[in-house]
């Protein structure tokens, strides 16, 4: 498996506080089966979560460096989980938004249970800039909980959807649970991710494709979903 979302970037969001502990949830990954992830950490405008993209990168490399010393054979690419903004277009152009591995991709949260009047707006103004914006897990916001229909116009203009697979085994509740195996069964789903944050935290893949199986049973678009959509984003190829 490929992870495109992840909070391993040490001490500048809500996941890992120290290099010591990411390495430890790299070694898990790599034990786990993941051999590529993108750090995803939280940016938040006017918050303590808006380190810049050269401070991200020092950390990045700080990272890789240590990681290969330890012989963790995880590739590592540096991304944003972007809190929506009016702002996102000049964030990216004054390099405080990291888009995915520098292509048109960009990871982007909505709010958890307050849904916002303008965010296909924001999605729209992204994709005339020639961004390709993801979603974050779907499936845990509660507005698309009541009406998984309201993912159909973001879906309409270009928007991509990302689920946390831990979804499926309960960890968000019955309701992500129900949306996420909905969106699944639509093929709605372009990626799935870990979204971890936390050395003491467990990637749990060991049933991941036997459940995807009970959901889908397309074995192509489980491959996609999980390695195939990852390779063209980080190699900046349109997803159809």
């Amino acid at each position: 498996m490929k992870d495109l979302h992840s909070h391993i970037l040490m001490g500048i969001d809500d996941g890992s506080k120290s290099l010591e502990e990411s390495l430890e949830i790299l070694k898990k990954a790599e034990q786990a089966g993941i051999t590529d992830i993108v750090l995803t950490p939280h940016y938040i405008k006017n918050s303590k979560y808006d380190a810049n993209n050269q401070k991200k990168k020092k950390l990045l490399n700080e990272l890789s460096k240590e990681a290969r010393a330890l012989g963790i054979n995880v590739k590592l690419y540096l991304g944003n989980e972007v809190f929506i903004d009016n702002d996102i277009i000049k964030l990216i152009a004054s390099k405080k938004i990291a888009k995915i591995n520098n292509t048109r991709y960009i990871l982007i949260e909505l709010p958890m249970s307050s849904e916002l009047n303008n965010a296909l707006e924001i999605f729209f103004d992204l994709i005339r800039h020639g961004y390709i914006p993801i979603l974050a897990h779907p499936e845990r916001y509660t507005y698309i909980q009541k009406d998984v229909s309201k993912l159909d116009k973001f879906l309409e203009i270009g928007v991509l959807l990302q689920g946390n697979y831990l979804s499926l085994y309960g960890k968000y509740g019955h309701g992500s649970l129900k949306v996420l195996k909905k969106l699944l069964k639509q093929k709605k789903i372009h990626f799935l991710a870990s979204d971890i944050h936390h050395a003491k935290n467990d990637y749990h893949l060991e049933k991941i494709n036997k459940t995807l199986l009970s959901i889908t049973k397309d074995e192509d678009y489980i491959n996609d979903i999980l390695n195939r959509n990852f390779d063209k984003v980080i190699n900046g190829i349109k997803i159809n």
